[in-house]
């Protein structure tokens, strides 16, 4: 038998790939349109919440589809990460062969269709791989096993998310077309990804499908899936946001990679750590901790300014390792609190895949049309003062209240209440 580390060293893999799709996607993609085909703010705003509307209904469609092919999981899952790989590809290495709104719109729509089957998929499996883990652990603490996946999970996610951030503006410096040498990247980490994870999609004989009413009807699994939402957004915000915060309220062209690299570095070294304290203390109470680290964190850059590249450094430090807590502690809590309601998982999971993303749509659709009415202009090298202004409020105030608000509400949730 294989020890538990290798069985859970290929969801760190996979993790690491479905993250590279992810958040770096939202930093990435919309500027690369602007740079390179002078797409609009406005647009590609659009075009981003066109594309979470659609989740609005594909998301828990492919939770239905991912648990009516669970004994076939597998064969879909290469199926989507081919469809996923071949996707971004075209996003980044081919030259649009249509308006260039329209080839951001079509691709983007292959790479985040994929994105959620695997996402609801994965994370579905993984409430069955806990649960195997809940008998071998030496700990009696009820989510044991999803908290040990969870730590191997998010860290790998964590990884990813630094590698896909950082690789392009690596690239930068060496290479002619960097988003081509990341989008060929992905696809080879595609292959070792499904390489690696080919044995772990097996049914394991859960339940059949319980239905998108019974998480709805649970009070505990409908107040996580509002803090996730809440506690989503913040990350939307900043995410939406950061590069433009780099350059034109610091000031700090160039900067953007490392800055970038220090906060999910800080976000995969904190992980494992979060997971710990919270199997000895409770997740409840580290995340809450966590996330009064993060509104901190988002306080201080609102007093940042023109050069202070080393104090907005500590920002990231501690803002990515509250991030390292809400990725690992949140999805955590939510599998174990499926594994009592709602055991087959997909569904659950295509709700919270749906208001994960929803954030991300929001915060594009609102942020950058705002920007561009206030005057700001991501290629000049200044901005007037109120378009600067509104740049770091939305970038560092909005995200404290969303977290205040999410803080506040965690706090009044019981996670033991019965779910019958």
């Amino acid at each position: 038998m294989k020890p538990v580390s290798q069985h859970l060293s290929a969801y760190a893999l996979f993790a690491a790939l479905l993250a590279a799709a992810g958040l770096p996607i939202y930093i990435h993609a919309p500027k690369f349109f602007v740079d390179e085909y002078g797409v609009s703010l406005a647009s590609l705003g659009a075009v981003l919440f066109a594309l979470r509307l659609l989740d609005v209904v594909q998301d828990p469609l492919f939770g239905k589809l991912s648990e009516k092919l669970r004994d076939h999981r597998g064969i879909a899952v290469g199926i989507a990460c081919a469809v996923m790989a071949a996707s971004m590809i075209a996003l980044f290495a081919v030259p649009p062969l249509l308006p260039p709104l329209w080839w951001f719109a079509i691709t983007l729509t292959g790479v985040f269709s994929a994105f959620s089957f695997l996402t609801i998929s994965f994370y579905a499996q993984g409430v069955a791989k806990a649960d195997t883990l809940n008998t071998t652990l030496p700990t009696t603490l009820h989510s044991a096993g999803h908290l040990s996946l969870a730590r191997w999970r998010e860290t790998g996610a964590l990884l990813g998310v630094c590698v896909a951030s950082v690789v392009p503006v690596a690239f930068g410096a060496v290479m002619d077309a960097p988003f081509t040498g990341f989008a060929i990247g992905f696809g080879v980490l595609a292959l070792a990804s499904v390489f690696a994870m080919r044995g772990e999609w097996r049914s394991v004989g859960v339940p059949s499908s319980t239905g998108f009413g019974t998480v709805l009807r649970d009070p505990v699994a409908r107040r996580l899936l509002l803090v996730a939402l809440l506690n989503a957004a913040p990350v939307a915000v900043t995410s939406t946001l950061f590069l433009f915060y780099v350059q034109s309220a610091l000031q700090a062209p160039g900067w953007e990679g490392p800055l970038l690299l220090v906060f999910f570095l800080s976000a995969a070294a904190a992980a494992p750590f979060w997971g710990l304290l919270a199997e000895r203390f409770g997740p409840k109470l580290v995340l809450v901790g966590a996330m009064g680290l993060a509104i901190v964190a988002f306080a201080g850059a609102l007093a940042l300014g023109p050069g202070d590249i080393w104090p907005f450094a500590l920002v990231c430090i501690c803002s990515g390792a509250a991030l390292g807590a809400d990725l690992t502690l949140l999805p955590a809590m939510f599998a174990a609190r499926m594994a009592k309601v709602a055991p087959s998982a997909a569904e659950g999971f295509g709700l919270w895949s749906l208001v994960s993303k929803f954030t991300l749509a929001f915060a594009a659709v609102t942020l950058l049309p705002i920007l561009q009415a206030v005057g700001y202009d991501s290629a000049a090298l200044v901005n007037p003062p109120k378009a600067l202004s509104t740049l770091i409020w939305l970038y560092a105030g909005v995200p404290c209240v969303l977290k205040g608000a999410a803080v506040a509400l965690l706090v009044g949730t019981n996670l033991q209440e019965d779910g019958h």
